[in-house]
């Protein structure tokens, strides 16, 4: 945990390095019109997924809004959304949508997606670079595989030399998860023969299974525990130098989680009128199948003015140089067209006069 906080920290100093020499005209054209803020206070939970775009996001904008001050909890997209609903915070950040039997929002609110970024199959097994259908995937977290040497895993991986017998560990989120939601979506669509466990952003894990909570929680566990396999997000399973398996995709060509791959997922993955839209298991052969959205989410109508000005004006700093910064802290910004439309809902945001 620590080498990851201290890898995070790193990566932050490195993207406010970046704004000399290659933001340039990008912080001219996205900072110039944005007006001083007054002071306010918004505070925000949710994905862990998108956390680390966060903190970025979060340290930024503060350069340029001295006086307003943005929290982000990382406590899971479950638990994001629901303190959205309860009133408990201003903005939610959460990499799944609500679905019609989760408790709703009172009032009209609005997605907006921020990054993508793989989920990456992350390993611990010495010495071994792994290729994974998608329905050997399943049966691994399922349980139906026990051993990293099963027939499955050597038809995956013809080249492989010897796989060890050593027994397989999964590791899964504890916690209500966006990553859970989408890995599951992702095995319930490309394995629905070999998954039966279903999809949401809890599910009913096996016994012998082990949970831990966050994703930067079951990075640790991975690392820790020989032969262990989770599924972990780009960013943590980076800061905790966890290898990871190149995932078979729609179209057979088995892809390593990359930000490009990511980035090519998200374009071949039409957007609804709400913004929300579904990577996973995109079409192309250069998209990595497992390519989580996230968003964040706020109500429409601003009644308190110095908060909703203030949650507008982040939102254009994510829109803005958020873009440029996120390949800097591993993720992918949005597809242009995405973007586009994400930028003019900002304008949809209502704010009472104070």
């Amino acid at each position: 945990m620590l080498r990851s906080l201290a890898r995070r920290g790193a990566l932050v100093l490195a993207a406010f390095a970046l704004p000399a020499f290659l933001l340039g005209n990008a912080a001219t054209a996205t900072t110039a019109s944005q007006a001083k803020l007054a002071s306010a206070t918004i505070d925000g939970d949710g994905s862990t997924f998108q956390l680390g775009f966060n903190q970025v996001m979060i340290e930024g904008f503060k350069q340029q809004q001295r006086a307003v001050t943005v929290n982000y909890q990382g406590n899971g997209s479950g638990t994001g959304r629901t303190d959205f609903v309860n009133g408990v915070v201003d903005f939610a950040g959460t990499d799944a949508a609500y679905k019609s039997t989760d408790p709703q929002p009172s009032k009209p609110f609005l997605y907006f997606p921020t990054v993508v970024a793989p989920i990456t199959v992350s390993y611990n097994v010495e010495g071994v670079k792994l290729n994974l259908s998608a329905d050997t995937t399943a049966k691994i977290f399922s349980g139906a595989i026990n051993t990293w040497d099963d027939a499955a895993i050597k038809a995956d991986n013809p080249k492989a030399k010897k796989l060890p017998s050593t027994s397989i560990t999964v590791v899964h989120r504890s916690d209500s998860s966006g990553t859970t939601a989408n890995f599951t979506s992702f095995l319930t669509k490309a394995a629905p023969s070999s998954w039966t466990l279903g999809s949401g952003s809890t599910v009913s894990w096996p016994e012998g299974t082990q949970g831990a909570t966050g994703n930067s929680g079951v990075a640790k566990l991975v690392k820790d525990t020989d032969g262990a396999v989770g599924y972990v997000d780009f960013s943590d399973a980076k800061a905790s130098d966890l290898s990871y398996a190149s995932i078979k995709n729609a179209a057979g060509k088995f892809v390593k989680p990359s930000l490009p791959a990511a980035a090519a997922a998200a374009q071949g993955a039409p957007a609804n009128a709400d913004l929300t839209y579904d990577p996973i298991n995109s079409d192309g052969a250069a998209a990595y199948p497992i390519t989580s959205p996230t968003w964040i989410i706020v109500y429409q109508d601003q009644s308190d003015a110095a908060k909703g000005n203030a949650i507008k004006g982040f939102l254009n700093y994510v829109y803005g140089e958020g873009q440029t910064l996120a390949p800097s802290v591993d993720y992918a910004g949005l597809p242009n067209g995405l973007l586009k439309k994400a930028k003019a809902q900002v304008k949809k945001i209502t704010v009472r006069a104070s």
